[in-house]
């Protein structure tokens, strides 16, 4: 135990890449950890107890076999001894007894594969909600309102997104562990950064605040973003637009509820808040859904955002049971 790294050692334990290693999960995972090996043999006693440690305490998570019951059974039969009637009805309870035994041994075991079968952990908002979640890796995530998350129980530094997030994901600087996000269009892989996605619309939009990412596309592309950049893809079209963010550039930004729109028409605005609070918008004239929009909303609270996007483009905004109407204002201030 003299050449084991204790800090080393306690963090590989908690760490959900090096558990995929050991598991043989994940070919990303495996490649690092395969190649932080080859690179760093002083490590390698503290790595290999690490592994042996977690192979030690993961159940085994199979049924016995048929044969396994039938052969504890006979054994509890045999004990029984059964000579006279007497005897009979009191080893008659202890047969019954044992049969319990076996039986909840089995359903021991049945238990397990259901709890390996409902492994994954989902966060999921309503409309108009928007939550805040520190994930088991320290990863913070802000999910916006009709959005949703799913991760494995033991790896959430691989997760998938449907909806709209902003993430601020913790590094792991002892082992470089990476975190991914998926979606329909493409995989974000990241260290530890700031960013926001989007996956409505039919297509996955990245903007990146801070750090660096690496993004596969569906169509087997892979490029790489830098702060201020927006990247939008579908992998229905499959038109992958990358530009860097100026004065000039349409794209909307999602954080701690709040809408950054620059440049963005009023019909992709209404769309969101659409997609937000599951409501249905009307304009009583085409033209108002051209009309450019550049600032910030609040959408914590749905009828807070209509009296700042009525002051910002000077509409009327009338709300109806569940739906919007976006008309011109036709009074003087």
């Amino acid at each position: 135990m003299d050449k084991i790294d204790q800090v080393f050692f306690n963090r590989l334990l908690h760490d959900s890449s090096f558990l995929n290693w050991v598991m043989g999960k994940n070919n990303n995972d495996i490649h690092y950890w395969d190649s932080y090996l080859e690179h760093h043999p002083e490590h390698f006693e503290t790595i290999q107890s690490a592994k042996e440690v977690l192979l030690g305490i993961r159940f085994n998570k199979q049924f016995p076999s048929e044969q396994k019951v039938t052969d504890e059974f006979d054994k509890v039969i045999k004990k029984s001894s059964i000579n006279n009637r007497s005897t009979f009805q009191r080893n008659r309870k202890l047969v019954y007894l044992s049969t319990m035994v076996v039986f909840l041994l089995i359903v021991g075991w049945s238990s397990l594969g259901l709890v390996d079968s409902q492994n994954k952990i989902t966060h999921r908002t309503n409309y108009g909600e928007i939550i805040d979640l520190k994930l088991p890796d320290g990863t913070s995530v802000v999910l916006n309102g009709n959005s949703e998350i799913s991760y494995e129980h033991d790896n959430p530094r691989y997760l998938h997104l449907k909806g709209e997030a902003y993430f601020k994901v913790k590094p792991i600087l002892a082992t470089s562990a990476k975190f991914w996000v998926v979606t329909n269009d493409l995989t974000v892989e990241v260290l530890g950064t700031q960013f926001h996605m989007n996956t409505r619309l039919e297509k996955t939009k990245v903007i990146l605040d801070e750090g660096s990412i690496h993004l596969e596309l569906k169509n087997g592309e892979r490029t790489e973003m830098s702060p201020g950049e927006v990247v939008s893809f579908s992998k229905q079209s499959k038109i992958l637009e990358h530009e860097k963010v100026s004065n000039q550039t349409p794209y909307t930004l999602w954080n701690n509820g709040t809408y950054i729109f620059n440049k963005v028409s009023l019909g992709e605005v209404m769309t969101n808040l659409e997609n937000t609070y599951g409501i249905e918008v009307k304009f009583n004239n085409p033209k108002l859904m051209d009309m450019l929009i550049s600032g910030g909303i609040p959408n914590q609270d749905l009828m807070i955002c209509i009296t700042a996007l009525e002051r910002a483009t000077n509409t009327r905004i009338q709300k109806k049971d569940n739906f919007l109407l976006v008309q011109e204002n036709t009074i003087i201030n």
